[in-house]
């Protein structure tokens, strides 16, 4: 692991320790006011996933296996052992969420709580893929595909991730996502967390599911009710139930995690 780099940010607080990852494309810069927020009280690590941002690239592999959350987990819990912490909280949004689930699930001794932020486990939301699912979530599939995803996004990237602008996340954090999205290793990175999430991803999810295996740690399951997913889930409390011993959630207006707008909305109260 350590061969390779993740890139990371961290503010650093004697008190308790945070893991944060978001969405894709946005790299680990876009967390800052989030990070600002939660640094009086804890330590808060912002690494970009591998695959992400400015963090290394898994190794191609026919089933796309190195690009798991499974391994992507491990390569966290790698980094904050390296860091120093044995264990600590972790939240995720959106893409990065399903990476913290797996770190909760793959490494119960070490997760003390867990955030989960607009999303359910992906075993769920593929067996709920329904008409409407693909309507609004339609990328899934298409980035599924060999090439051609890639060949799309990189002929104008600023137009596929649609209206990013400075004001929405400050001039630094917008020129990183800038120069990531016009990577055309980063955007193969990115589009093969969608890959593998159709295949290995959702097989470690119904092994777990099959074993009867849950989510020990005290978890928060927040997502915007103005975004889609109640239209999807209906309660998405309902669908994580299954999946979490200890689970509190509620839907917020205050926090916007718009995926038609692929950001966070860190402009909350």
């Amino acid at each position: 692991m350590w061969g390779q780099a993740i890139s990371a940010h961290a503010t650093v607080d004697p008190g308790h320790r945070c893991c944060c990852f978001t969405v894709i494309p946005e790299p680990i810069l876009t967390w800052g006011q989030a990070a600002d927020l939660l640094s009086p009280h804890f330590t808060v690590v912002c690494p970009d996933l591998p695959g992400f941002g400015r963090s290394y690239q898994p190794v191609d592999a026919a089933d796309h296996r190195l690009s798991s959350k499974r391994a992507k987990a491990d390569a966290c819990i790698d980094l904050m052992a390296h860091l120093g912490y044995k264990r600590f909280a972790v939240v995720g949004h959106d893409r990065g969420s399903y990476v913290a689930f797996r770190m909760a699930m793959d490494h119960p001794t070490i997760v003390t709580k867990l955030v989960v932020i607009d999303s359910v486990p992906i075993l769920e939301a593929l067996e709920r893929a329904d008409e409407k699912f693909a309507r609004l979530w339609w990328h899934w599939f298409f980035f599924s595909v060999p090439e051609k995803p890639e060949r799309a996004i990189l002929s104008d990237p600023l137009a596929w991730y649609g209206k990013l602008s400075p004001a929405q996340m400050g001039e630094e954090a917008y020129q990183d996502l800038v120069d990531v999205i016009h990577d055309p290793l980063v955007v193969h990175g990115m589009v093969e967390d969608y890959r593998v999430a159709l295949t290995v991803d959702r097989q470690h999810d119904l092994e777990d599911r099959n074993a009867g295996r849950r989510i020990l740690c005290p978890t928060l399951c927040l997502w915007s009710s103005k975004d889609d997913m109640e239209n999807l889930y209906g309660d998405p409390l309902q669908v994580w139930q299954r999946w979490v011993s200890n689970l509190k959630g509620i839907a917020s207006t205050a926090v916007i995690m718009s995926r038609r707008k692929l950001r966070p909305n860190w402009q909350m109260p």
